[in-house]
């Protein structure tokens, strides 16, 4: 239950640094461009809030970045450039007209892109498909970029069915998956040899499940050796694990049925394991890692430059002892090096850096109180604290060896903000790095000599300015993207600016929370208060950071008369230390909705211009539970709300996420109870409205379906709104988006009117 991406609730500004730009939509000259007043159509669907988007990729030896760029070339498409990041000079490094395939006249549109390790070849990720959340099946080609040859890889495949294609260390050949199994393909002899060849619909080699890929981010699962003679890879085996149907209703006379392996909670994972293949094809073989597969969690897997041993992390099934291994490929056997414990749960974070040439690593960990770097030996030995202090490390963002220093963000003093600092490998000096000037959220994308930076910055009430800037002086070099027509259009709407503020809701324990205000804000009357919530481990609500479509529907309820809030509470994913953070174990749900309840009890105690009769709550996905828990926790409290893509059972969540808070359910069944807004549907007072996509993968319609029957069993009234075949996002079809947001914004208008009293 991770937020819903920014994306899903249209941030109209997107600055991530991937291969390809992304297609923001244009500033249209619409008869509303110039008017204050924001529309739902406005927001969602006119484009007048399009950001001016910056995407680069930095090359390996730091010669410049690489940006996609239209061609002049009468056939079209984009040349891939290279830029000196000191004078600006821009040189093509492939043409459009390089890309365009035999037999064909246009270019391959090209959705990634790799280098070979001398830039000789480039590999080309296009005509991609989706997989659960993300674009990772596709076409791949290679162009020589000596010969000009331009080839396809996969043979006698099928269009978009390879996956995750890489190069060896030398160039010399590409490895990829192609339907649960893995294959080499030899650039020269266009041979391709199958490394593996399991035919069983349950077994997956080089690629994961569904939980895997949804909990612990892993998608790609094999890694060429360092000397490109062997293929480390995952292989999962899902016999046993039960299946969710998702039935398709509206695409054809008769419904159609996809079926997922999704374990939930108490109930049987895949077995994961690891294997050696070498290159040129032969058996597997297999590492020896201790404990039951099926109850055991490989999370990362590496082979360290300069290492012979392969390296690996592996959770227990409660997720609260982290062992960190390094393997003989050879014999298979494997030896812990490290373990990390924590009471509650330890963070599966794989953001690892080897340095000295893989004789030490970075491991982050929470083991001293706040999330903090450590420095260790190959073995595990001498584990040296580099970033000292009683703050959270919210990243690592750089190692950069020569000097001895590691960049990552921190912001001590103030949770909401994200800054630059560095440290060095001893832990003195650290400093911040970000100008004391510069409020807001900060990203860096360092390059890998380290003396460059792509740098975005934005605020609440300022959307985000790219520059690139040199290190470690932070000066600018340049602005990449300034988003000035964005800022124009923002400005005219001259909306007031949002309040950060500090709530307490129990002794020495202050949440975090913002207050966007109505334009013309009368003290003296009082207004409806809308709360934005999320409320999980998973994520946050209060950055002080751009937030797109999202914050302009706030700012847009705010000018029909609105008060909007959103506070964070403890057990949220802020740089607050982790007794904060940890301090919802085995409780969610409970804690949680406490936090908010007491922080509105306080807010209407202090704030004598918000109306008490008039307090509506929304989210989505935990949120969406959040939204749940307090409108059927605190009837007297919240009047409305709306819940989207919620889990009102926790036992029908996933293994990997639930258990993680939550512990197994035959060990926390009040807990679950507790924490599960099912259990409270009888108490149901105020208005309530749900809304779920029937194809969610993530939080399954199922759930719902249980909470209407306990409210009709209760005899209690409610509103819903199904979304035929729409996923997590509801997102999927033309207009859902608009007509999604317009429904939100009209049941508040009815159901708690705008505007002081």
């Amino acid at each position: 239950m991770k937020p819903v991406p920014v994306a899903f609730a249209l941030l109209v500004a997107s600055f991530a640094f991937a291969a390809t730009p992304p297609a923001a939509p244009p500033l249209s000259a619409t008869a509303e461009t110039n008017s204050p007043q924001l529309t739902v159509k406005r927001i969602f669907a006119s484009g007048d809030f399009g950001g001016e988007g910056f995407s680069a990729r930095w090359l390996d030896d730091s010669s410049g970045y690489t940006t996609f760029e239209a061609s002049k070339a009468p056939g079209g498409g984009r040349d891939l450039v290279r830029q000196n990041p000191k004078t600006g000079a821009k040189d093509i490094l492939v043409s459009a007209a390089e890309l365009v395939p035999p037999g064909e006249s246009s270019p391959l549109g090209i959705d990634g892109h790799t280098w070979s390790k001398n830039r000789s070849k480039l590999l080309i990720f296009t005509n991609t498909k989706k997989v659960w959340r993300t674009n990772s099946r596709g076409d791949y080609w290679v162009l020589d970029r000596t010969s000009h040859e331009l080839v396809k890889l996969g043979g006698d495949a099928e269009a978009s069915t390879l996956m995750f294609a890489k190069f060896s260390p030398d160039g010399r050949r590409v490895a990829y998956v192609r339907e649960r199994n893995i294959y080499v393909e030899d650039l020269q002899s266009r041979r391709i040899t199958a490394l593996t060849t399991n035919r069983s619909p349950e077994i997956i080699n080089g690629t994961f499940d569904w939980v895997y890929e949804e909990e612990f981010g892993l998608r790609d699962g094999f890694r060429w050796s360092p000397d490109g003679q062997s293929i480390a890879y995952w292989q999962l085996d899902t016999e046993g694990v039960r299946e969710v149907a998702l039935v398709n209703n509206t695409d054809g006379l008769y419904p159609k049925t996809q079926l997922i392996k999704y374990p939930k909670t108490g109930e049987m994972n895949s077995a994961c394991r690891v294997g050696i293949v070498e290159a040129t094809g032969g058996p597997t073989r297999w590492l020896d890692v201790p404990g039951d597969p099926r109850n055991h969690y490989i999370f990362d897997l590496a082979w360290p430059e300069g290492s012979k041993e392969i390296f690996l992390q592996q959770l227990n099934r409660l997720q609260n002892t982290n062992r960190v291994m390094l393997a003989d490929p050879i014999t298979g056997k494997a030896r812990t090096i490290l373990t990390d414990t924590d009471a509650a749960w330890v963070e599966a974070n794989q953001n690892l850096k080897w340095i000295d040439g893989g004789k030490r690593f970075v491991f982050p960990s929470e083991r001293g109180g706040w999330d903090q770097l450590y420095i260790a030996n190959h073995d595990g030995g001498k584990l040296k604290l580099a970033t000292p202090g009683k703050h959270d490390v919210a990243g690592l963002v750089h190692v950069d060896e020569k000097s001895e220093r590691i960049y990552y963000m921190a912001s001590p003093d103030n949770p909401t903000q994200r800054y630059l600092y560095r440290s060095g490998f001893s832990g003195r000096r650290t400093e911040r790095v970000t100008p004391a000037s510069q409020k807001g959220t900060h990203s860096y994308q360092v390059s890998p000599d380290g003396r460059w930076a792509f740098h975005t910055w934005s605020s609440h009430d300022e959307p985000p300015v790219t520059e690139l800037i040199s290190l470690p002086d932070h000066k600018q070099v340049r602005v990449l993207a300034d988003n000035k027509k964005l800022k124009e259009r923002v400005a005219k709407l001259k909306l007031p600016a949002t309040e950060f503020f500090k709530v307490p809701v129990a002794k020495g324990v202050e949440l975090d929370a913002w207050c966007i205000r109505p334009p013309d804000f009368d003290a003296t009357k009082k207004y409806p208060l809308l709360i934005y919530v999320y409320g999980e481990p998973a994520g946050s609500t209060v950055r002080d950071s751009w937030g797109g479509g999202s914050q302009l529907w706030h700012h847009m309820l705010a000018q029909q008369g609105y008060l909007v809030m959103s506070f964070d509470n403890r057990g949220t994913a802020t740089p607050r230390g982790r007794d904060w953070r940890k301090s919802i174990y085995r409780q969610i749900g409970v804690l949680a909705s406490q936090d908010q309840a007491a922080a509105l009890k306080h807010v209407l105690a202090t704030r004598s211009y918000v109306d008490s009769a008039r307090v509506g709550i929304w989210g989505w996905s935990g949120g969406g539970s959040m939204t749940l828990n307090a409108l059927l926790r605190y009837p007297d409290l919240y009047s409305t709300g709306i819940s989207i893509a919620s889990v009102p059972n926790m036992r029908l969540y996933d293994t990997i996420y639930q258990e993680r808070y939550m512990g197994l359910p035959d060990d926390n069944a009040e807990g679950y109870r507790k924490g599960s807004p099912l259990t409270f549907a009888s108490q149901l007072k105020g208005n309530l409205l749900v809304i779920h996509g029937t194809g969610d993968d993530n939080c399954h319609y199922q759930g719902v379906e249980a909470l209407v029957n306990e409210f009709i069993r209760h005899g209690r009234q409610f509103q819903m709104m199904a979304y035929p075949n729409r996923s997590h996002s509801i997102s999927e079809g033309s207009g859902t988006t608009l007509h999604l947001r317009e429904l939100m914004t009209s049941y508040l208008n009815e159901k708690l009117p705008p505007g002081p009293r």
